[in-house]
């Protein structure tokens, strides 16, 4: 089976989310068959060739490979609040905890004006009888100066953050405002995300210098073993989050998780709240704040009513999204097993 036929045998899909996210309702990408099962391919729209050949080496992983070897059957997980208004927020709080027995919250920010809304999720806990941690997500919109304005309000906001979540796009902006922080009475945990993801090269030594913590996605970093191979080289704490996936691409997150040794603590596994559809029946949702370290695999209807909603040209742009990003470097991303069998 060729790369092409590979390809023109996926099934794109289209699923409505609860929120807007990342400024979209619908989330879209591909499903991959295989020898072992399912893979997801669902890079962003803007990502170029070069990025999306991690997430087709991830993908075709979960397609055609095999995944390391668990040391725990489930994992913990976090919420995740996106850029919701104070009511929303309450309401998202309430129901994680509710329904779905999460206690740990990553919060997106854009500034210092995400004080109330920080607020509210601790005032929403404690209301709830529940201790709780607090992380806020920047996506590297800060420059240093603002990172120590905004970290110190929102920390307050929070009643101490777990962690700040690449607060600057830069390693080096990172190192600095970690130096700077060393003069605080306690400073705040640096977590790292973009810093590895979107690295053409990781640098191991900067990353130990800048970050606390690892936030490591599974797909987009090419895979399961790669993601693990990565962690144990730099040697810091890890969570495992996922990239707004199905219910199938979650898989991926969800063997990661079970397979590092040095887990920090909950992961951000728990989107399957933020889709009003899905592919799997039932939805991979928490259960007292865990989920377990198993595979799903799509429902048939579910995936063919979805697919039903991709046009003729998109599922042809994904087809050739697909050829591309193996053209591009998943091909040497991937192990000899994989290689093969796409090559065969």
């Amino acid at each position: 089976m060729s790369i092409a036929e590979i390809a023109e045998q996926s099934v794109p899909f289209a699923l409505n989310l609860t929120a807007k996210f990342r400024n979209t309702q619908v989330r879209t990408g591909a499903l991959i068959s295989g020898s072992a099962g399912w893979g997801e391919f669902a890079p962003f729209p803007e990502y170029d060739d070069a990025v999306c050949s991690k997430w087709l080496a991830g993908a075709l992983e979960a397609a055609f490979g095999a995944f390391p070897a668990k040391v725990r059957n489930s994992v913990p997980v976090n919420s995740i609040i996106p850029m919701l208004d104070i009511e929303q927020t309450i309401f998202a709080v309430e129901s994680a905890v509710q329904n779905y027995g999460m206690t740990t919250f990553k919060v997106k920010v854009s500034d210092a004006s995400d004080e109330l809304r920080v607020k509210a999720v601790r005032d929403t806990l404690g209301r709830l009888g529940i201790e709780g941690k607090i992380r806020i997500d920047v996506n590297g919109q800060w420059s240093v100066d603002q990172a120590i304005h905004a970290i110190q309000i929102l920390d307050q906001a929070a009643g101490g953050l777990d962690y700040v979540e690449q607060p600057c796009a830069t390693v080096s902006e990172l190192i600095e405002l970690k130096n700077k922080m060393q003069n605080w009475s306690q400073p705040i945990q640096i977590a790292v995300d973009e810093s590895l993801r979107m690295a053409a090269n990781v640098d191991v030594d900067e990353i130990r210098s800048a970050a606390d913590i690892l936030v490591v996605k599974a797909i987009p970093l090419g895979g399961v073993q790669s993601s693990l191979d990565l962690i144990n080289e730099i040697g810091l704490p890890a969570v495992v989050s996922g990239s707004l996936d199905t219910s199938v691409g979650l898989s991926s997150g969800i063997a990661l998780a079970s397979s590092i040794p040095q887990l920090y603590g909950a992961c951000g596994l728990g989107t399957g709240t933020l889709f009003l559809e899905d592919l799997v029946t039932p939805t991979t949702l928490p259960v007292n704040g865990e989920l377990p370290a198993r595979r799903a695999t799509p429902d048939a209807h579910l995936l063919a009513t979805s697919a039903a909603k991709v046009s003729e040209d998109d599922r042809l742009w994904w087809q050739e999204r697909i050829v591309r990003a193996w053209l591009s470097g998943a091909k040497d991303l991937v192990s000899q097993s994989v290689r093969e069998a796409v090559e065969q």
